[in-house]
């Protein structure tokens, strides 16, 4: 890629990502083993071996508002999504949670570019973004554990939902030029009417008396009658525009992703810096050594040490971000871990699917989820994509999210 097409110097990390052995600790026999598809690959111990380079995601506050528009090209946490193509979103059906019915609700996007040479389509992967969306429901995240497990299901039912989505250079919605850093940029085209409660699926639904608050769902057209659109419904009527923020209250706070290469933190931490590492959940309050004898065997213990020695290198991370065909990720339990087998090929082309990146769970912290019984909490969410990042006729290509709790273990 020319020099001037280089937008900055965090997206050139994206662009030439190698990811780390996630369970960085195999050795050759265990690979050897993996290639066989034992279906118990995942209680294998891990041992000392290379270690490859990683890069962290950190959230940090915007500085600019601007910076977070879709055709800046954002990595970002919460908020609303900046879709990459603003026209050809996901359906109704996939924007659902398949437990509740409920619209999902936007985690996370990383803008991760596949531009090398060596890239199977690399001329469509130009511009490339992941979409994580999840059900805020404890409840829902729990029959999830039960889903993801089964092989091959008819109709899979997840409430933890990826989508890729991926433009080359030459669009119909970007310029080809790097977008300018003030903030005055624009895009070529505007984008679908989004829904007035979430602001983050396609409005497709119309109020039947202002006829200009739209809404992704029936669930979403109540929800904004009952906090306020009822009063505003009558003066919406003579009104000329609608405002076009989301209207909900319960979205997670937006942060900009930032990022660094692991390697940039290595020195090691203190013993008191050691024991207020955010740990599962971000409860800054609750000690390693309790979360420990949660555990049930010493492999879930020494994989829990091993997983906080790794993270307190860097410990406001939320993101661990990596793409290779032999990359694996940091599990925080050794129990639960999917083997290769329970990975499904992509639905699209049917390759193989390989890790890209995973979410840990101090984006908890930082989205204020309480530490409540019902809460919200994961151990970690590692989300695999099509190996050949295939393209096609869909704006959205779904992908396959694997989700660890803290106490798991495989049915």
């Amino acid at each position: 890629m020319s020099k001037e097409m280089e937008f900055d110097a965090n997206e050139e990390k994206l662009k030439t990502l190698r990811v780390s052995s996630l369970d960085e600790e195999e050795d050759d026999n265990e690979a050897q083993v993996d290639e066989i598809d034992d279906p118990d690959l995942s209680t294998d111990e891990d041992e000392e071996g290379e270690v490859h380079p990683v890069t962290l995601g950190f959230v940090e506050k915007l500085k600019n508002k601007w910076s977070l528009l879709r055709h800046y090209f954002p990595s970002k946490a919460g908020g609303t999504p900046a879709w990459l193509d603003p026209i050809n979103l996901p359906s109704e059906k996939s924007s659902l949670c398949d437990f509740c019915s409920e619209p999902l609700q936007f985690l996370l996007q990383v803008y991760g570019p596949l531009t090398e040479e060596s890239t199977f389509h690399h001329e469509s992967t130009f511009h490339r973004a992941l979409f994580v969306f999840m059900c805020p429901s404890m409840a829902c995240l729990l029959r999830d554990q039960h889903e993801q497990w089964k092989r091959h299901p008819e109709k899979p039912c997840r409430s933890v939902k990826v989508f890729r989505c991926q433009l080359p250079q030459t669009n119909s919605f970007y310029s080809g030029k790097p977008p300018s850093e003030d903030g005055t940029e624009q895009p070529l085209t505007a984008g679908a009417k989004l829904c007035n409660w979430c602001g983050t699926w396609k409005g497709d639904k119309v109020c039947s008396s202002c006829r200009k608050a739209r809404y992704c769902s029936g669930k979403h057209q109540a929800a904004h009658w009952r906090s306020g659109h009822r009063l505003a419904c009558t003066r919406l009527q003579t009104s000329l525009e609608m405002s076009e923020s989301a209207a909900s209250n319960s979205l997670w706070p937006q942060y900009e992703i930032t990022i660094e290469d692991e390697c940039e933190f290595e020195n090691e931490m203190s013993d008191s810096e050691y024991s207020n590492i955010l740990v599962s959940g971000n409860r800054v309050d609750e000690s390693v050594r309790s979360l420990m004898d949660d555990f049930a065997g010493d492999d879930d213990k020494r994989s829990w040490a091993s997983f906080q020695e790794r993270i307190s290198r860097a410990p406001e991370q939320v993101l661990r971000y990596c793409r290779s065909a032999k990359a694996k990720a940091l599990w925080p339990v050794h129990s639960g871990r999917p083997s290769r087998s329970d990975i499904p090929a992509c639905n699209y082309c049917g390759g193989t699917r390989c890790f890209e990146f995973q979410v840990l769970p101090q984006l908890l912290y930082y989205f204020g989820v309480q530490n409540d019984v019902d809460s919200l909490d994961w151990a970690t969410i590692v989300v695999y994509t099509c190996e050949a990042s295939c393209k096609g006729d869909e704006g959205y290509k779904e992908e396959f999210a694997w989700v660890q709790l803290v106490s798991q273990s495989a049915p």
